[in-house]
């Protein structure tokens, strides 16, 4: 297994393709009018792609906070490469790269987080926009 640093050349198809093979739960990222934007995410984020046998079979993205924290948005790895501890190295791979920042992960899987040995640290909202002419108490 290898983890590279993400290259739009090499690694943009395979990791659009491994999205893709995932179905409607990723079709937030894959779907005809939000791929053009996560391609620029992907190219603008931390992105680590892992390799197997030359087949991109993971990926981790996240955002780091300007040397104060790194965020994980996502961690993937294809159903059929699970179980080879990928996601945890994926994890670490931000670790090493970003020593001395504390990474959080922003999950909807916190069992394999939990899992991994890492610790809840507090709670994640989503703020919904209010509508136009609504208060704002």
């Amino acid at each position: 297994m290898t983890i590279l640093p993400y290259d739009p050349l090499r690694d943009e198809t395979g990791l659009m393709q491994l999205l893709q093979n995932q179905g409607q739960e990723w079709a937030c990222y894959w779907a005809k009018d939000v791929q053009a934007a996560y391609r620029r995410a992907l190219r603008l984020s931390i992105t680590r792609v892992a390799y197997v046998e030359g087949e991109l079979v993971g990926y981790v993205r996240a955002l780091d906070d300007q040397g104060f924290y790194v965020y994980v948005c996502d961690l993937l790895v294809d159903p059929a490469s699970r179980g080879q501890h990928l996601g945890r190295m994926l994890m670490e791979s931000l670790i090493t790269d970003y020593p001395g920042q504390t990474v959080y992960v922003m999950s909807d899987v916190d069992p394999y987080y939990e899992k991994l040995g890492y610790v809840k640290a507090g709670s994640v909202f989503e703020v919904i926009p209010q509508a136009t002419g609504e208060s704002h108490e």
